[in-house]
């Protein structure tokens, strides 16, 4: 009876190992069943963290892609805008200088009128008078009274030359006549007359030159 009663105590302790053997087994296993997935969820949140990373970028550089497309319209819409501007000025620029060279001879049209009012009363007082004397005072009137107002108002002034040294650069010679008594080229007589303006030669005067042996 006590040998029974050893047995079945030690049937039982091995029976209770046994049972503690399993759990420790079934212990170890369920912590690596949870290392694993807990690393396996790690790895994976990893990766979705990576992936959001990738998506970010991606939305970002849709958002750059944007702002440069928006940018170069700006720049597009500017360069059209700059160059629509500049054709415009461009444009008043030659308007401005056309009408600028249409009526820029406007002031001495209406100074040159005066002298045609002039000029038309003489021709009416001479055919009304017959005076030859009346008729050649009042065409030199007008004559000295338009070379004043071009010489006063526009800077046109004649060329004296008569008696002057020979100048190429005004004079012009049409007649020549040599002689002894000249010791240089000199202006003799005046065939057309010269003029300048503002000190600048327009036309030489025509004229007769006395020129040494």
């Amino acid at each position: 009876m006590s040998n029974d009663t050893t047995n079945e105590k030690e049937t039982k302790v091995d029976e209770k190992e046994i049972e503690v053997d399993i759990e420790r087994d079934n212990s170890v296993k369920s912590s690596k069943k949870d290392k694993k997935e807990k690393k396996e969820k790690k790895e994976k949140n990893k990766e979705l963290t990576e992936l959001e990373k990738k998506e970010l970028q991606i939305v970002d550089l849709q958002i750059e892609l944007k702002k440069a497309k928006e940018a170069e319209e700006k720049a597009k819409d500017d360069l059209i805008r700059k160059v629509a501007e500049v054709e415009n000025f461009r444009k008043r620029l030659l308007r401005d200088k056309e009408e600028s060279i249409q009526y820029a001879n406007n002031q001495l049209i209406n100074d040159l009128l005066q002298s045609l009012d002039d000029f038309d009363r003489a021709i009416t007082a001479s055919e009304a008078s017959r005076d030859f004397d009346k008729i050649h005072d009042g065409v030199v009137m007008v004559n000295d009274k338009l070379h004043s107002v071009l010489e006063k108002n526009w800077g046109l002034k004649k060329l004296e030359c008569v008696g002057e040294e020979f100048d190429p650069s005004k004079h012009e010679a049409y007649m020549m006549e040599q002689s002894d008594e000249y010791d240089k080229e000199i202006v003799l007589m005046e065939l057309g007359a010269g003029y300048t303006l503002h000190d600048r030669v327009i036309r030489p005067a025509k004229v007769k030159v006395g020129k040494p042996n």
